[in-house]
């Protein structure tokens, strides 16, 4: 049976989440979910994109509804954990996503309103937490543990039995050793590889020190 969704957030995540609805539609023939709009505070927002359902109005105005579900389209951080909580107490439902393109390992555990994109790979024993974004190309090795509300970035590639607390950000191409043991609230920047463990609050930047070896002709 179809869940009646509404999105909440209008932006940039909120598109891509349409369109991972529309293409379990029309090219796996999924048919899970019935969105019936979306809530933004800028409707401009919503005006950016070609979204397949209504502007509904706006977050702070909104009345939670009991006959529908709802999911988090909002990746940005600073909001995103807020508006969660705001809405769970208000007695909001909140459902996940995991496209079909997604390799899911048989022994994984995914939590409540996670979303998960296109051609990621989650190995054996994976734990994700509730409201994590998984993006796109994503790799989660073996035995690694992922708590909750955390934005992953495109490409992100945990290593085997890497842990991973509340509410991180991980830039783009950024990765793991095997065994790492990562914090809450730390913001990894894109291209960062973490090879010490990473406590709460911190931000991850550092240049690469590069030693260029010349090859003598033979």
């Amino acid at each position: 049976m179809k869940k009646d969704i509404i999105i909440i957030g209008a932006g940039g995540h909120a598109a891509e989440i349409d369109d991972y609805i529309f293409q379990s539609q029309e090219r796996y023939n999924i048919d899970d979910f019935n969105i019936l709009g979306y809530i933004d505070d800028n409707e401009s927002n919503y005006n950016a994109y070609q979204f397949s359902a209504p502007f509904l109005g706006s977050i702070k105005d909104h009345e939670v509804r009991q006959d529908c579900e709802y999911i988090m389209g909002i990746a940005n951080l600073k909001y995103r954990k807020i508006f969660i909580d705001s809405f769970l107490e208000r007695g909001a439902s909140f459902a996940g996503f995991i496209h079909p393109d997604t390799y899911i390992s048989r022994s994984s555990k995914i939590g409540k309103g996670v979303v998960i994109a296109p051609n990621v790979n989650i190995g054996p024993n994976v734990s994700i937490d509730d409201f994590t974004l998984i993006n796109g190309r994503c790799s989660i090795g073996h035995d690694t543990s992922i708590g909750k509300c955390n934005f992953i970035s495109p490409n992100v590639c945990f290593s085997g039995f890497s842990q991973v607390g509340d509410e991180n950000l991980f830039g783009i191409n950024s990765a793991t050793i095997p065994e790492i043991k990562v914090g809450n609230r730390n913001k990894i920047a894109a291209g960062m590889t973490l090879n010490k463990n990473v406590e709460d609050d911190t931000v991850v930047f550092y240049r690469h020190k590069e030693k260029i070896i010349a090859v003598p002709k033979t």
